[in-house]
Formats: structure tokens, C-alpha cells, sequence
């Protein structure tokens, strides 16, 4: 049912209809992929007529876009947050490193599928002002994501950080639609154990794709020429 619309009046009203939006399209994704949240379902469960909706956003997938930098700030947050300090050679914390941050965004499911359909998907449909907030939100994330990786392995420095972020986000976007597969492939899954073996793990993936980068760019670095400059963050080139 859709309630009489108030247009709202202020900024503070605006942010408030905008942020029960989001969280109306966060709710739907704990119930469906990406790919089943219509705008017209969207309005629906927010009490709102589709043009009212779009009075706030561009198009379903400016919502979208919204609610994946809100959850990437949230996820690097909280991972912040449960950080601790260990021990052992670079090597090894670069190891806990990548199960640590795979662990964590297995957690987060609306997050990985919003990652996923990123690039296809919700990077579409949007005007420049949309996208530009949207990419100074992601470059922030990046730089946050690099600091908290040169927490466990400094010696990675901060070009190699941000590489491995990149590489975090882009095993993210292709490991997790394989990682959600439809009924009739896990019947096939189910049916054959010599398919089953097929059948991806998401976090272990990932995780096991995050440590080897990890080893490998490490590796190249003891390849630098001693006492070559480290790379400024903020210079670095665009991964996203």
C-alpha cells in the first residue's frame, strides 16, 4: 500500500526519506539477489509511488549505489574494530590477513552481491553527479581498506596495499555469483561428487587468492633496489 506522499521539506527530511529508501532496498536484499529488486517493489515496501521515489534517487540503481558505499563503510568499520595486533613473519600475518578479510566479507552477504553487480550492473542508469559521489565514496573506502591492510603488513607499502584491495574487491565480484548457485546446479552438485568438486567455496577462494597475492607482492618487493622511495597512497594510480 502506498501512503500519502509529504514531500519533505527540509534537509533533514530529505536525508530521512533518502535513508528509509536505502534501508528499505538493504531489508529486500536479506530476501533476494540484486537482479530481483525492482523499483516498483522497492516503492511498494516503502510506502512511496514509484515517481516519488525517483523524486530522491535517478533510478533503482543510484538506491543501489547508495547502499553498497553505506555497507562498505560499515564492513571497514567493523573490521577496524576487530583488528588485533599478531606476530609472525610477513608472510604469516600477510596469511591471517586474507582469512581474516575473507572471513569477514562471507559475513556480508549484501555487500558481496552488491560488489558483484558493481560494475555491470549498478554503475549504469546513474548521472555523473551520482557517479562522481559514488567514486570519491569508493576511492575513500580504498584508501581505508589499504591503511587497515598496512596494519598487519607494512612491508607491503602502500602502492602494493592499495593492488591488493584491488584485487580483494575484483575476487569478491567474480567468485560470488559462482559461490550462489541456482537449484538445478545444486541438484547437479548433489547428484555427482565428481561435478560437486566444482561447486566454489567462496571464502576459502578468496582467501587463499588473498594470501598468494599477498606472498607474491611481497616477493616483488624484495626484488626493489634498496632504499627506493615508497609510494605515496594518495598518488597512487586508480584501481577501481
Amino acid at each position: 500500500m502506498v501512503v500519502d506522499f509529504k514531500r519533505a521539506r527540509n534537509d533533514e527530511q530529505r536525508t530521512e526519506r533518502r535513508r528509509q529508501i536505502v534501508d528499505t532496498a538493504a531489508t529486500m536484499l536479506t530476501e533476494m539477489p540484486v537482479a530481483k529488486l525492482s523499483l516498483n517493489e522497492l516503492s511498494r515496501r516503502a510506502h512511496l509511488a514509484k515517481s516519488n521515489v525517483l523524486r530522491y534517487f535517478d533510478s533503482r540503481e543510484a538506491v543501489l549505489l547508495e547502499l553498497l558505499d553505506a555497507e562498505l563503510q560499515e564492513w571497514l568499520a567493523q573490521l577496524e574494530r576487530s583488528l588485533e595486533p599478531i606476530d609472525g613473519t610477513p608472510r604469516e600475518r600477510g596469511d591471517r590477513f586474507a582469512a581474516i578479510l575473507a572471513e569477514s566479507l562471507a559475513r556480508r552477504p549484501v555487500l558481496c552481491d552488491l560488489i558483484s553487480t558493481q560494475a555491470t550492473v549498478l554503475e549504469h542508469n546513474v548521472s555523473t553527479e551520482v557517479a562522481l559521489r559514488h567514486k570519491r565514496a569508493t576511492r575513500l573506502a580504498i584508501e581505508t581498506q589499504a591503511r587497515l591492510v598496512l596494519r598487519y603488513v607494512p612491508e607491503l607499502g602502500a602502492q602494493d596495499a592499495t593492488r591488493l584491495v584491488a584485487v580483494t574487491t575484483l575476487i569478491t565480484a567474480a567468485a560470488w555469483p559462482y559461490s550462489q548457485p541456482p537449484e538445478a546446479m545444486l541438484a547437479a552438485y548433489a547428484a555427482d561428487p565428481a561435478v560437486a568438486a566444482l561447486r566454489v567455496d567462496f571464502t576459502d577462494l578468496l582467501r587463499q587468492t588473498l594470501a598468494v597475492t599477498i606472498s607474491g607482492l611481497l616477493a616483488r618487493r624484495e626484488d626493489l633496489p634498496v632504499g627506493a622511495a615508497p609510494i605515496d597512497l594518495n598518488a597512487s594510480e586508480p584501481v577501481l
